[in-house]
């Protein structure tokens, strides 16, 4: 590994945790060029809900290469767009009655949320946006100045304003946050001004798997109503099926405004995000958002292979019948391990918080997961939240195995702390 070592820049971050080469993926696994083999529990950070190399996808990128089709195209009309638009209206708008346009973004979830917010503006007249405590959005500026971790936004070298950050649903004991966005918005001395709009995750992924309840997403919808402020919902990790339906907000019964969506959009980790749009906020002039890989063809191809797949598999049943194994088992085997140890989550993402034995134990238990042929990833405050988010194809078995290799892991953990 010295070559990375020497060359690349000290800024990479998830090879440190992983210290292999790794060099082919199937499925639910990954292996190093060694051949030692991984259950994956981490599903390229929410980009591989379909697994790795879904035979399925596959073909079709195979066969379109082969026949010379258009791999590159700005946004020009192309085939391969044409084909995923019509996909996606039939499998995903049509059957929920939703009535969006597509606005095609840059390669990464990040362009889709800065898109986001300049038509929100743009729409609204106004600049300040609500975002929530424990939110992550993106890296760029934008992005950035709706994200709360302190380091990340220490990072950006400049200011980040036109952001008033909110305790999300009941992180803040005994404040009911809509209560008190409507005092900001109603208090002639609040010091807060209207915003344009108010953007949030259901499920906060990175902040530590912090599920919404239902009640709260919807008196939030009504809050946004009320006041004439845009809904945005940042699906980009939580979406595409991780919770179960393919959006993580059906589950209230809710339309936001604009919806965004990258990662697993095109099924294969291959780049691409997109705005979903009420159309009469469709305001954009010609160009006035653009970028060179706004029309990643071999994404559209995969993305719209991903929508059959998810059809013909019955995929949202088997996250419920996923769901509730994991349920079951972390509640059953892994919160009794310790007094203090939280389970939080939904569908196939779910954290197991172990603040509670210290800022360095989450650390240690990663890995050894990862020395017993598991990969997954910490999330929240001081990465203190063990985070579970395979593919969601992953096998029965696999899941049953990563699920013990947790365990025993935390109770190494346990056993060394004594608690």
């Amino acid at each position: 590994m010295k070559a990375f070592e020497i060359l690349e820049s000290n800024v990479r971050s998830y090879c440190r945790s992983f210290p292999v080469i790794f060099d082919k993926a199937k499925g639910d696994h990954l292996y190093s060029e060694t051949g030692e083999s991984y259950i994956d529990f981490f599903a390229g950070a929410g980009a591989l809900n379909y697994g790795h190399n879904n035979e399925y996808m596959k073909a079709q990128i195979l066969e379109y290469v082969s026949q010379d089709r258009i791999m590159h195209g700005l946004d020009m009309y192309t085939k391969a767009k044409e084909d995923f638009i019509l996909a996606f209206s039939e499998h995903i708008l049509q059957p929920r009655a939703l009535d969006y346009k597509l606005q095609f973004c840059g390669p990464t979830g990040t362009n889709a949320v800065e898109a986001a917010l300049k038509l929100a503006r743009k729409v609204k007249g106004r600049t300040g946006v609500f975002a929530f405590m424990g939110g992550f959005h993106g890296m760029s500026l934008g992005s950035l100045s709706i994200t709360s971790s302190n380091s990340m936004r220490e990072s950006a070298g400049l200011p980040l304003s036109h952001v008033t950050f909110i305790p999300y649903e009941a992180s803040v004991e005994g404040l009911d946050t809509i209560r008190y966005m409507e005092r900001l918005l109603t208090d002639t001395h609040s010091g807060t001004a209207k915003p344009a709009a108010v953007i949030l995750e259901t499920v906060q992924a990175e902040g530590g798997i912090n599920v919404a309840g239902i009640e709260w997403l919807q008196n939030l919808r009504q809050f946004c109503d009320d006041h004439d402020i845009l809904m945005i919902v940042d699906d980009i990790q939580v979406g595409c099926g991780r919770t179960g339906p393919f959006f993580s907000f059906e589950r209230a019964g809710i339309v936001p405004d604009i919806v965004i969506l990258s990662k697993s959009i095109s099924g294969y980790g291959l780049p691409m995000s997109l705005l979903l749009i009420r159309p009469e906020l469709d305001i954009w002039s010609p160009g006035e958002h653009n970028g060179t890989f706004r029309g990643n063809q071999l994404a559209f191809v995969t993305a719209k292979a991903a929508l059959e797949f998810r059809a013909a598999e019955r995929l949202g049943e088997q996250v419920r019948e996923k769901e509730a194994f994991v349920a079951q088992y972390l509640k059953n085997e892994i919160e009794p391990l310790g007094p203090g140890l939280h389970i939080r989550g939904i569908g196939l993402i779910w954290g197991i918080d172990v603040a509670v034995l210290g800022e360095e134990a989450a650390g240690e238990i990663a890995r050894n997961c990862f020395k017993n042929g598991l990969i997954l990833e910490r999330a929240g405050r001081n990465d203190t939240v063990i985070k579970i988010m395979p593919p969601l194809t992953i096998s029965m078995d696999n899941l049953k195995r990563g699920c013990e290799t947790i365990k025993e892991s935390i109770s190494k953990v346990c056993y060394s702390y004594s608690v």
